[in-house]
């Protein structure tokens, strides 16, 4: 959540996002999310146009220009998708027929997923941009008396980055969320589909509050996660495995004033929330760490044990007496095994790990195919 009051993007996204988006090339979960009613410039904010670009744009920038100037140890593989939830229907906006719902899926690995989304690999600022555009098309919007185009969806935006070097894989996934605003049916003159939609829009932002309300409360035992199919996808983002920026976009004009106090007080609840980001790595790096560790502590074991005998050594010499027998040599034999198995192990799985590291360049070496021409 940002608490200031801020008008320049540049300033927004130096001051906000630039630390959230590095930590998303370190291997965490980030999202960005707007949220306002019908008018405020969500859409704007996060899109921007193509002489005033916004956060989306700008995280392009930002994170093509980081890789371009990583480590030559360093591979990385970026993927993009685009997705709108509307009247909660979940709809691949990069499918050949974005009108297809998708269905929510759920791992213990990974949580929350969509089945069969697409997903394309860029390599430049302008493949992911034009990914972007492409989806963008797609994108369900319609007149109300608030907003001539307005959003009818909510739509985000998935960056996922893997990063590959000598010691880990690690992979980090941005979410750029532009919600649907927040209106009311007697301001917006809406009717037919338009009420519907303007409906569901509502309950699945209401369902958002009704996520923040339970986490910042403290004491309610259950999360009501599944009410609506964006507080399924946002599981992560509220309380969970990302570092999440909030952007409270409001109207100047006091016939707005009951929405705007209502956007200041969701804005303040959620700021409130406590996540718990970590850094997702292959479980294959996990375990490599553990043995290297184990092996420290082994050999620490061992040198403390070689110190030990030579200083009795060197007692016995000076005074020529000594009641209790040096340790035996079984006790630095098996210490010994427990060193060299795990050495072995950590062997073996640095073999695999090179070996996933191979397929990875790879997939990176022949996934331009994939790129909508």
């Amino acid at each position: 959540m940002y608490d200031e009051l801020l008008i320049i993007r540049e300033e927004v996204y130096e001051e906000s996002f630039r630390p959230l988006v590095d930590s998303v090339l370190k291997g965490f979960n980030g999202t960005i999310f707007a949220y306002g009613q019908t008018g405020t410039g969500k859409t704007w904010t996060v899109e921007g146009t193509e002489n005033t670009p916004g956060l989306i744009p700008r995280a392009f920038t930002h994170i093509f220009d980081r890789i371009n100037s990583a480590d030559v140890d360093s591979q990385f593989l970026v993927r993009a998708s685009y997705l709108e939830i509307y009247q909660e229907e979940i709809h691949d906006l990069l499918s050949k027929d974005p009108t297809s719902k998708c269905e929510l899926k759920e791992r213990p690995d990974t949580g929350v997923y969509v089945k069969d989304l697409s997903s394309f690999v860029c390599k430049s600022i302008s493949e992911i941009q034009h990914v972007l555009n492409a989806g963008k098309a797609n994108r369900t919007i319609g007149a109300t008396n608030m907003n001539e185009n307005s959003s009818r969806s909510h739509a985000i935006f998935l960056i996922t980055i893997e990063c590959s070097n000598n010691e880990h894989i690690r992979v980090g996934k941005l979410n750029l969320v532009d919600l649907a605003g927040s209106e009311r049916q007697a301001k917006t003159g809406a009717t037919g589909n338009r009420l519907k939609e303007a409906t569901k829009i509502n309950l699945s932002l209401s369902a958002l509050g009704n996520v923040i309300s339970a986490l910042v409360d403290g004491q309610s035992t259950y999360i009501p996660y599944r009410d609506s199919k964006l507080t399924r996808l946002l599981q992560d983002s509220l309380g969970g495995n990302a570092k999440t920026v909030m952007v409270a976009n409001i109207g100047p004009a006091d016939y707005n004033y009951d929405e705007t106090l209502t956007t200041l007080r969701y804005a303040n609840r959620a700021k409130n929330i406590k996540n718990k980001p970590t850094i997702n790595e292959d479980p294959k790096d996990a375990l490599l760490r553990e043995f290297q560790e184990e092996i420290a502590r082994l050999k620490s074991r061992l040198y403390g044990k070689h110190k030990h005998v030579g200083s009795a050594k060197k007692r016995r010499t000076v005074h020529n007496s000594s009641s209790s027998p040096p340790p035996s040599q079984d006790e630095h034999g098996e210490d010994d095994d427990k060193l060299m198995g795990a050495q072995n192990k950590l062997a073996v799985e640095r073999e695999l790990l090179e070996g996933d590291t191979s397929l990875l360049a790879e997939e990176k070496k022949t996934s331009s195919s994939q790129i909508r021409k």
